[in-house]
């Protein structure tokens, strides 16, 4: 007879590592299924985000800007610094680390959680007895049973046509971050999240860096005044950014990458790399799952299909992350899983998409929350605006570090807060006080009149605020 669980678990990444810890909180007997193994063969907990996004992204920004910092600013602080090197592999090994630690970190929570962990791709067999068997493909095959299922499956790095990614020379995120010495001439296909924070660490470690953008607007999903401001930023650091771009043949040899495309004015063009990044988004993955085994419903794009409250069209059946509707942020897969787990108790999980915060950890930083200037005028909102800079705060001058602003959007009528938007320093850090206000369906006025801790960059979130009703007090 199989392993009989309340909750079954398919996949360990934010989603559902956190899912099946919740859902261990409330009393269920949990299981969890994930497939990722480590450089030995052992499991790798913690999805894309832990193994091949977030976590490694960050700790090789980290680095990279440490690198930077020493060989062109240290010196305005007079600090003196003779014989700088680069030692890549130990700064990859670093990044291993760190990524070793959240893995292991994982296998301790579910151990301290009492979540029964299985190490293997989890796929459907059967609905059986109001309860679905799922096989896990491992070093053994088993089956274990489960009355509820929550598949946490994430996504795929979405590879252009004509050019797969073999992870040498043509890289997707994975690639990118495994990269064993520096580029001469690094391209990449894509001004999104990834291809942003992944051109800036190699452009700081001495690549010449171009991105190629298929779309006309740099960075079309942000607020374009703060998008406008990090692209003179990345400009002035080195990062050669062209859009409105139409790629063709990309060829892949042993000498390197040859990408041929047309300009935004249709002129044909041709970029020779060393190493090609790409990143045009990421699908749902669904692989090896065998939804049609029991029917489970997934759309046009591959993706699961859910209504709002994360239930698929089978009952006890859940999805979360990346492999469903929504933003592909880890942050959110995190709250879905929450929620499911909370909802399958009789609780009322909570989960508000307006109130989702977006980063990109480029160097300025680009956070922001709620709607943009321009998603306001096409719904044709009557709003107020305040901006400041991070020249006129004294806590960034100290770090030396003054590029970008912080801006606010409020309600002309009620002067509620309906987005803010941040580039600059810390700006990771700054966005989760505007997200707590949003989420309390705060004022500007709200965030004007709390005292902020002098110096701070925090200030000029409430200069911004303050700056709604024009009345900035440093600016």
């Amino acid at each position: 007879m199989s392993k009989q669980f309340d909750v079954i678990v398919i996949g360990g990444g934010p989603g559902g590592y956190i899912a099946a810890i919740r859902a261990a909180q409330l009393g269920f007997n949990v299981a969890c299924i994930d497939e990722w193994k480590n450089a030995k063969g052992g499991p790798a907990l913690g999805g894309t985000c832990t193994n091949t996004g977030c976590i490694p992204s960050k700790a090789l920004l980290q680095s990279s800007e440490y690198f930077e910092h020493a060989g062109h600013h240290f010196a305005d602080h007079g600090i003196e610094v003779k014989g700088l090197g680069l030692d890549v592999g130990k700064m990859i090994g670093r990044k291993d680390t760190v990524v070793k630690q959240n893995n292991d970190g994982i296998i301790y929570l579910f151990k301290k959680n009492k979540v029964t962990f299985f190490h293997g791709r989890g796929s459907f067999v059967a609905a059986r007895d109001g309860a679905y068997d799922v096989k896990v493909a491992g070093t053994a095959e088993e089956t274990i049973s489960g009355k509820h299922i929550i598949v946490a499956t994430g996504s795929n790095a979405r590879a252009l046509p004509g050019a797969p990614f073999d992870e040498v020379n043509i890289l997707s995120n994975d690639g990118a971050l495994r990269i064993g010495a520096v580029p001469q001439k690094l391209g990449v296909i894509g001004s999104g999240v990834i291809g942003l924070e992944m051109g800036s660490v190699w452009r700081r470690l001495g690549a010449d860096v171009t991105i190629l953008e298929g779309l006309p607007a740099f960075l079309g999903a942000v607020d374009q005044q703060i998008a406008k401001e990090a692209h003179k930023a990345f400009t002035k650091q080195g990062l050669k950014i062209e859009l409105g771009v139409k790629v063709g043949e990309i060829k892949n040899g042993k000498a390197g990458v040859s990408i041929a495309y047309a300009n935004a004015k249709g002129e044909a063009q041709t970029l020779e790399v060393d190493k090609l990044i790409i990143s045009i988004g990421r699908t749902a993955n669904t692989i090896g799952l065998n939804p049609e085994a029991v029917g489970l419903s997934l759309d046009e794009r591959g993706a699961i299909v859910v209504d709002g409250d994360c239930k698929t069209n089978l009952p006890n059946v859940w999805a979360v992350g990346d492999v469903v509707r929504g933003p592909m942020l880890a942050h959110k897969a995190e709250e879905e899983g929450v929620a499911v787990a909370e909802r399958i108790a009789g609780q009322h999980g909570h989960v508000n998409f307006n109130t989702i915060p977006w980063v990109i950890y480029t160097s300025p930083e680009i956070a922001w929350v709620g709607q943009t200037e321009e998603q306001l005028k096409a719904e044709g909102r009557a709003y107020k605006s305040g901006t400041f800079p991070f020249m006129a705060n004294g806590r960034a001058r100290a770090l030396g570090d003054t590029t970008g602003m912080v801006k606010m959007l409020a309600d002309a009528a009620t002067d509620e807060i309906l987005g803010v938007h941040i580039v600059g320093p810390m700006a990771s850090e700054l966005i989760a006080e505007c997200v707590v206000a949003m989420e309390f369906r705060a004022s500007s006025e709200d965030i004007a009149r709390i005292c902020h801790a002098h110096p701070s960059l925090s200030e000029a979130t409430k200069e911004a605020a303050l700056a709604v009703d024009k009345r900035t007090l440093n600016f």
